[in-house]
C-alpha cells in the first residue's frame, strides 16, 4: 500500500493501532495527536512520523497537513480519528465538557475534511475516513453528548460523500462498537458482548482505504441489526437495553477509575 496517510488523535488506541496496520502494509504514515510528547513516543514505536495537532484549531490542523505533504509527499488519505467520551447523566454535563465534546468530536472532524478536500479536489482523487462510532446511530443513556457529536459525524460524512463521490475523493465512515480503549475507563461490558480491540477497528480501516464503502459497522456481525434499528418498537428496544444492561452502563459506572481519562481530555 503505497500511499501517504495521515491519522488524527493517533498517539494512542484506535489511533495508534491504525497507524500500525498501515504502517506494516507499506504506507507511508503520519500520525498526530494533541499531546505532543505522547506522538512522538508512538512515532518511535512505530517508526512513523510524528506531529502535534490541536484538531480544534484550523491553523494546527493546516500545519500539520502542510509537515506530513512536506516530509511524505501528495496526502492520500486523512483518517478523523480524535475524539473524546465524556459520560454521565445529561443533567451533568457541564457548559465546558459540551463544547469540548463537539470541537474536537464534530468540529474537529468537519475542519480535517474541509482542508483535505482542498487538497484532494483538485487532484481528483484522495480519501477521508471518518472515525465515527454505533453510538452515532444508537443513543443511550449516560451517552446523550457522545450520541450527539457521533451523529453529527455520521450525517456529515454521509452528505460529504454524496457531495464529491464524482469527482475522485471518497468519503466513509467507521462505525465502531465499545472497543477497549481508554474511553471506557471505568465502564462494565454489555452482558453477553465481547468488546473490540483497536486492531479490530483498524482492520476495518484497512479495508475501507482497500475498498472504499459508505459505512462499516465493527464488528462486521451487528450491520444488519443496526439497519434494522429504525423498524423496531421503542418497547423492544428498551427490552434490549435492558438486557444488555444499555440502559446503565454509562450511568453506573467507576469514577475514580475513570479519574484519570476525564482530567485528560477536559486538560
Amino acid at each position: 500500500m503505497s500511499k501517504v496517510i495521515a491519522i488524527t488523535g493517533a498517539a494512542r488506541g484506535i489511533g495508534f493501532a491504525t497507524a500500525g496496520a498501515l504502517a506494516a502494509r507499506g504506507a507511508k504514515v503520519a500520525i498526530g495527536d494533541v499531546d505532543e510528547t505522547a506522538a512522538k513516543e508512538a512515532g518511535e514505536r512505530l517508526g512513523v512520523l510524528a506531529l502535534r495537532v490541536d484538531v480544534t484549531d484550523r491553523a494546527s490542523f493546516e500545519a500539520f497537513l502542510e509537515d506530513v505533504e512536506d516530509g511524505l509527499g501528495a496526502l492520500d488519505v486523512l483518517v478523523n480519528n480524535a475524539g473524546i467520551m465524556p459520560i454521565g447523566p445529561v443533567t451533568g454535563e457541564s457548559e465546558a465538557d459540551a463544547r469540548r465534546c463537539l470541537d474536537v468530536n464534530v468540529h474537529g472532524v468537519m475542519t480535517g475534511t474541509r482542508l483535505a478536500l482542498e487538497r484532494m479536489l483538485p487532484r481528483g482523487r484522495g480519501q477521508i475516513v471518518n472515525i465515527a462510532s454505533l453510538a452515532g446511530v444508537l443513543p443511550t443513556p449516560g451517552l446523550a453528548l457522545y450520541n450527539a457529536s457521533k451523529a453529527a459525524v455520521v450525517a456529515f460524512t454521509e452528505a460529504t460523500r454524496l457531495e464529491v463521490r464524482d469527482r475522485g475523493v471518497h468519503v466513509g465512515a467507521i462505525l465502531p462498537s465499545f472497543t477497549n480503549t481508554e474511553l471506557i475507563a471505568g465502564t462494565r461490558s454489555p452482558r453477553g458482548m465481547r468488546n473490540c480491540e483497536p486492531e479490530d477497528v483498524a482492520a476495518a480501516v484497512v479495508q475501507m482505504i482497500a475498498r472504499p464503502r459508505p459505512q462499516i459497522v465493527v464488528p462486521r456481525m451487528l450491520t444488519g441489526q443496526i439497519r434494522m434499528m429504525g423498524l423496531i418498537p421503542d418497547g423492544v428496544k428498551r427490552f434490549m437495553a435492558r438486557r444488555y444492561g444499555l440502559d446503565t452502563i454509562f450511568l453506573d459506572f467507576d469514577r475514580e477509575a475513570r479519574k484519570g481519562y476525564d482530567a485528560r481530555i477536559r486538560g
